[in-house]
């Protein structure tokens, strides 16, 4: 395994803004996803809760795939939506994704995200295996 910390980019309009990566893998093997929401090419794909976060983990994915690894790497997942009223449609996006991978998984209300119209933003940590674990 490389001593070297990898960094990917989305192309995000926030990364260049504010800085940072949308994933970077560790020596270790973990690979952390930054926040993740339903902005694609620039726009926000402003369905409900349940599509945004379809989008939202559908970006997360595409960053981890862009590193050679999957959903069934992911071992933690996190969930951030905006009103309690949705922890069963994001809840069930996350289901249909995760369900046989079963990673640790937190969900938390919070007051509001850079743009009004985004009701989830998620996270994922995910797991690159040696060969000698595999």
């Amino acid at each position: 395994m490389s001593d070297e910390v990898r960094k990917i980019s989305s192309g995000a309009p926030w990364e260049e803004r504010f800085g940072y990566s949308r994933a970077v893998e560790l020596p270790n093997g973990l690979v952390l996803v930054a926040g993740c929401t339903s902005t694609v090419n620039g726009r926000i794909d402003e369905g409900g809760p349940y599509e945004q976060a379809v989008t939202a983990f559908g970006v997360a994915v595409e960053a981890l795939e862009s590193l050679g690894l999957g959903r069934e790497d992911v071992v933690r997942t996190r969930m951030y939506i905006t009103h309690a009223r949705d922890v069963d449609d994001v809840g069930r996006a996350h289901k249909e994704l995760f369900d046989d991978v079963r990673p640790a998984a937190t969900m938390l209300i919070v007051s509001g995200f850079v743009d009004p119209s985004l009701v989830v933003e998620v996270e994922v940590e995910a797991y690159r295996r040696t060969a000698a674990e595999s």
